[in-house]
């Protein structure tokens, strides 16, 4: 996943965290909710850092940007450090999402149970296309597109989320930008282009998948390399 940052976002008392820690803290935050539901008080480093995937001086490191050590011997509150990291992250209160797009990959994300439990909730639905509003998602009406600045005023939503075909995923950018929306998460195969003050998380599935291609495409080399290494040398015999 890649983000666009188009300006300062740190207020005075607000810490001022490098973002590969602020990528972090939601795994950190998964994983205490899950220690908190097996019945854990406290948690060391190593624990925590092993239940969210990343190595222990790494998870202190990002912590103590939070002004959060643990405690020797004893480790993390776990409850004290749910509170801390939901608070950096915004997530004290349920924040309401608009999603635009609700083809295949937008019904699906509007059928999503897990956004509840991190903190969202799926306020509105949009789409352009007549065949699609008035159908009925998840409790959810879809609206037209049209009525999206006066739903982003009602239920006061500040996030979009844009699973429109890449052709018009920048003219609904613009206008979720027009209606309010600071924050959009887009799953188009496009680049959006956005005003200072606006932030752009991209989730492109082609691109994670040919990542995984260039990985797999490695590791098939390093596993014929030895191979050819003795095909090699067994030429070099013979021709001496």
């Amino acid at each position: 996943m890649s983000q666009q940052r188009t300006g300062p976002t740190d207020g005075p008392d607000f810490p001022d965290l490098p973002e590969a820690t602020v990528a972090r803290l939601p795994e950190y935050l998964r994983a205490l909710h899950h220690l908190a539901e097996e019945g854990h008080d406290t948690v060391s480093s190593e624990g925590l850092a092993a239940a969210a995937g990343v190595n222990s001086a790494k998870l202190r490191k990002d912590l103590s940007h939070l002004g959060r050590t643990g405690t020797r011997g004893v480790g993390y509150d776990v409850t004290l450090l749910i509170d801390q990291i939901e608070q950096v992250l915004g997530l004290t209160h349920r924040r309401a999402v608009a999603l635009v797009g609700v083809g295949n990959l937008g019904h699906a994300l509007a059928g999503y149970a897990g956004f509840g439990s991190r903190g969202f909730r799926i306020a509105a639905l949009f789409d352009a296309d007549l065949g699609r509003v008035g159908e009925q998602i998840n409790g959810l009406v879809v609206r037209h597109i049209d009525d999206l600045p006066a739903v982003v005023v009602e239920e006061s939503i500040s996030i979009a989320v844009i699973a429109t075909p890449a052709l018009a995923a920048q003219h609904v950018c613009d206008r979720l930008v027009a209606a309010g929306v600071t924050s959009v998460l887009n799953f188009a195969p496009c680049v959006l282009s956005v005003p200072e003050g606006v932030d752009v998380r991209k989730v492109d599935l082609a691109i994670e998948l040919q990542i995984l291609s260039f990985h797999e495409h490695r590791k098939s080399a390093l596993t014929a390399l030895p191979a050819v290494q003795k095909a090699k040398r067994g030429e070099a015999e013979v021709a001496s």
